[in-house]
């Protein structure tokens, strides 16, 4: 796997959210060495509740078998959190990569008592991203997270 280069894909989708004025949190899921879903936070631009990056790269992949979801691996710029963890779970996704937690850190522990190989990069541009991003936009970061 070339996890540098697809959470390189993740974070240039975080960086297009965030130029939509949105949360700069980006995402793409992999099968067999080709992205099929990209997608970043969307709740402001659509103003969803639900529609993080992870959710969007998964809806734009549109509908896969379980054998396809088994051969997956998932990128996120940021932590996933429970909602997001939950529907990796639920699609039994083996496999997720994280550019950074130093910002917010979702189920992780729980992730991997469920099986899910998690790989932890700390990536500097990630961590950059996210921490601009709730310097400058401490309201809009509390309401994604729930606070």
């Amino acid at each position: 796997m070339d996890d540098q280069r697809y959470l390189r894909e993740a974070l240039a989708e975080a960086r297009l959210g965030l130029a939509e004025g949105g949360i700069p949190i980006g995402s793409v899921l992999v099968l067999d060495g080709e992205v099929i879903g990209r997608g970043h936070n969307r709740r402001v631009q659509r103003g969803s509740p639900i529609l993080h990056a992870e959710m969007d790269a998964l809806e734009n992949a549109g509908r896969l078998k379980a054998k396809e979801y088994a051969r997956c691996t998932l990128y996120s710029t940021l932590s996933p959190c429970d909602m997001c963890s939950g529907t990796a779970l639920l699609y039994k996704i083996p496999r997720i990569v994280i550019g950074e937690n130093k910002t917010f850190q979702g189920p992780e522990s729980y992730v991997r008592t469920r099986g899910v190989e998690l790989v932890l990069v700390q990536d500097p541009a990630c961590i950059a991203l996210m921490e601009e991003f709730i310097r400058t936009r401490p309201e809009l970061w509390n309401e994604d997270i729930g606070e």
